[in-house]
């Protein structure tokens, strides 16, 4: 039973290294694992003696604290769902996501958000603040008196979340313990975490990649987490944590990677600390990108391919020994069952494209009332992810993209993933991202929008002529947009759907005004 729940493995790890650092802030906070237990158990009791009950759920809104972590654990261990949310939501996203999440109580920072708790009045939900002003003391729960203790099962409901999707509407993703359990031991057996290890988190801890990868694997290994002191990720400040924290590996979505070789080419640090591996997920990382950061940073980079629905990750690249790491692939399939179908559900043979499919312990058992997208999503008995992709003949998978953002251009299917690849192999090109946009003649185009490198200047003219050395001829953007900047969502992923939008506005807005 202990190893089927979040709780269990957690406190297995406490229990196997106490004395080993859990939780670390350079310069201000340094909590062993056993006393990390203590407090999540004490704050557990409190909120247990407040009223919340088994299956009750509980938002939180927080930067990446101490006070999150503990909190946000406190939640899972009274028997309730726990539901981190993005400190920057407006009040009339606090408002949906509370009310579509069924929250029944709001835990906070001290210093508050006045939009979070505007949305939560408005829907007459329960608020609380808390601190920790020491780690040798009780954390503070301001309004909230003490004493119960209940026992996890695995299958209580212990995190929400909704899709960060392409739809309009985000579904929600109810994921239990056990399902959270499978997957921290997937993340830490198939990347040999160990109590010796170390990282920094460099995600926001709302998001399934940052919380499942970047926290709850290594402190399940009994290893150590290092919150930047901001609460937040700065460049400027990554490395010096990173050695404060004797860091073997870090987690991170391209973006940030990106960033990181920006700031590497115009300010390398003397020394970089010698890295077990670097892991990149959450959008596709071009082959040009990971080739500069494994000769930047003297680590192997290992893409990985994850969603909520599954609890992270589905698949990774292995380590050096343990096979080959495949540019361009995100790997072979961890803990669970992997199959591409075709539409009637029959499994495709090696190279053939499908839909990818999973099952296993991992995968949620479905959406939150929502009937129709759970009779989409599983059907032939697997979950589908959406994504198109194949499988290679020593069972690595390549993905094409989202069914809903591959391009049809007059029945030709193109790839956006394999387009962003060849603009990215550009050596001007720091960013890159293609989209489809309406057309008259094809149904679809391709657009692409492009960020230069730091000192550098894109010849539209000379980009596409590499382009068309490069892609078929009916793979080359029919326009290319130069900017200094990309819209990004709050986890800073990429969104086509978003690009798409953004760029065609103003396309249009400046046609207007001429």
């Amino acid at each position: 039973m202990e190893d089927q729940t979040l709780t269990g493995v957690l406190r297995r790890a406490a229990d196997d290294f106490p004395n080993r650092r859990a939780i670390f802030v350079p310069g201000k906070v340094d909590i062993p694992h056993s006393r990390l237990q203590e407090l999540i158990d004490s704050a557990a009791q409190r909120l247990v003696a407040a009223g919340v009950r088994p299956g009750d759920v509980v938002a939180l809104t927080f930067p990446n604290t101490v006070e999150f972590v503990i909190m946000f654990l406190a939640v899972i261990r009274s028997r309730a769902t726990a539901v981190p949310m993005n400190s920057a939501y407006t009040k009339e996203e606090f408002e949906f996501y509370l009310s579509d999440s069924e929250s029944k109580m709001l835990l906070m920072s001290k210093q508050g958000n006045a939009a979070a708790e505007s949305a939560a009045t408005k829907l007459g939900i329960l608020r609380a603040t808390t601190v920790l002003t020491d780690p040798s003391s009780e954390i503070q729960i301001d309004g909230l008196t003490a004493i119960g203790s209940t026992a996890n099962e695995p299958s209580d409901v212990a995190l929400f979340l909704h899709t960060s999707g392409t739809t309009s509407r985000p579904k929600g993703v109810p994921l239990s313990q056990q399902n959270l359990a499978a997957s921290i031991r997937n993340i830490r057996t198939v990347y040999h975490l160990k109590e010796t290890d170390s990282t920094v988190i460099v995600l926001p801890l709302f998001h399934v990649h940052g919380l499942l990868a970047g926290l709850l694997s290594p402190l399940s290994a009994g290893s150590s987490v290092a919150l930047p002191a901001s609460g937040r990720f700065s460049a400027s400040t990554f490395w010096s944590d990173m050695r404060s924290a004797c860091a073997t590996w870090f987690t991170a979505v391209p973006t940030i990677h990106q960033i990181l070789l920006d700031r590497h080419s115009s300010s390398p640090e003397p020394e970089y600390p010698r890295l077990r591996f670097i892991r990149s997920c959450s959008a596709s990382l071009a082959p040009s990108v990971l080739t500069r950061l494994e000769a930047a940073f003297g680590a192997p980079v290992l893409e990985a391919y994850a969603m909520t629905e599954a609890s992270h990750q589905m698949a990774t690249n292995p380590l050096p020994e343990d096979g080959r790491r495949i540019p361009g692939s995100v790997g072979r399939p961890v803990g669970q069952e992997m199959a591409v179908l075709d539409e009637n559900g029959a499994i495709q043979p090696p190279g053939a494209p499908g839909e990818v499919c999973i099952r296993g312990p991992n995968v949620t058992q479905g959406y939150k009332n929502n009937s129709e997208a759970n009779k989409a999503a599983f059907l032939f008995g697997w979950f589908h992810t959406g994504d198109v992709g194949y499988l290679d003949d020593d069972g690595y998978l390549h993905l094409v993209g989202r069914i809903k953002e591959l391009i049809n251009r007059g029945g030709e299917k193109i790839s956006p993933i394999e387009v962003d690849a060849v603009l990215l192999s550009h050596p001007a090109v720091a960013q890159a991202v293609s989209f489809g946009v309406p057309d008259e003649k094809y149904g679809e185009e391709i657009n692409c929008a492009v960020i230069p490198r730091e000192g550098e200047a894109i010849d539209v003219v000379e980009m596409e002529r590499y382009c068309k050395r490069n892609l078929a001829a009916f793979k080359v953007p029919k326009r290319i947009f130069v900017a200094e900047s990309l819209p990004r969502t709050a986890t800073g992923k990429i969104q086509r759907r978003m690009v798409a939008e953004s760029f065609l506005t103003a396309a249009k807005t400046t046609k207007a005004a001429a």
